[in-house]
């Protein structure tokens, strides 16, 4: 049988719908349906379908590695392009001669140069008036006169810094084994679904209140706005409501 066929046998025998199975892998129904029937043109990969498949095999009660190895085979990666494939046919280079330099030319170049800088600075010097006493003097005597008069800089104002996360929800999560997580909104909205594979880590930012599932919550380390929400022990996929300002209920 293909591993389509399995998991839905898998499912019959645990008794389980394809929604109960949805309900607790937070995988689509329309996608559970499609994988029973080898159809992975909705995983979004190779990568998302072994996670889909490895989900569903834990939750209807099947050894997930010989269905991957399954979907593996029945899926080979394409093969990589070799240097022969990457590189065409040589094409000769054709060097350019190099000029000579015209040293004639660059000599005119440079005496211009100097003779327009030395007629800059005649007619510079012609023009130039020294600045009368006086008004050096009252220039002073104003530069002094602000300067006492300057006023003390206005102190900032004091401000207390806002506490951290109080209006956002930071979460953290590092994977020791693969994990797939799902986030919707309070009201029960769809909002993203990931697989975070294990020895990587993951992080994300909310403005607002989320809820928070998690699909193998025993393989992994979680921090949100810098504490662990999850209860010692737990192993079974578990539902988190976190709330900005640190609220967490489960």
């Amino acid at each position: 049988m293909s591993v389509g066929e399995d998991l839905a046998v898998a499912r019959h025998r645990a008794g389980l719908t394809v929604t109960q199975v949805s309900q607790q892998t937070r995988i689509r129904e329309t996608i559970i349906r499609a994988i029973e029937h080898d159809d992975y043109c909705a995983c979004g990969g190779d990568f998302y379908a072994r996670g889909h498949i490895r989900a569903i095999a834990h939750v209807v009660g099947a050894d997930p590695a010989p269905l991957i190895a399954g979907y593996d085979g029945a899926h080979p990666a394409p093969r990589s392009a070799t240097a022969a494939d990457l590189l065409g046919p040589a094409i000769p280079v054709r060097i350019r001669e190099r000029h000579r330099l015209n040293w004639t030319a660059v000599l005119g170049v440079a005496l211009l140069a100097v003779a327009g800088l030395a007629a800059y600075h005649l007619i510079a010097g012609a023009r130039h008036e020294p600045a009368a006493p006086a008004a050096a003097s009252t220039g002073l005597h104003q530069a002094t006169h602000h300067h006492g008069r300057r006023a003390a800089p206005a102190p900032a104002p004091n401000t207390p810094a806002p506490a951290p996360y109080a209006h956002r929800v930071a979460i953290h999560l590092t994977a020791a084994e693969d994990c797939w997580v799902e986030f919707t909104t309070p009201g029960g909205s769809y909002l993203s679904q990931v697989i975070v594979p294990g020895g990587t880590s993951r992080r994300w930012v909310f403005r607002n209140a989320v809820d928070m599932r998690l699909g193998n919550p025993g393989g992994i380390t979680l921090t949100v706005d810098g504490k662990n929400p999850l209860p010692p022990g737990t192993a079974q996929p578990v539902t988190l409501r976190l709330r900005p300002g640190g609220k967490i209920t489960s």
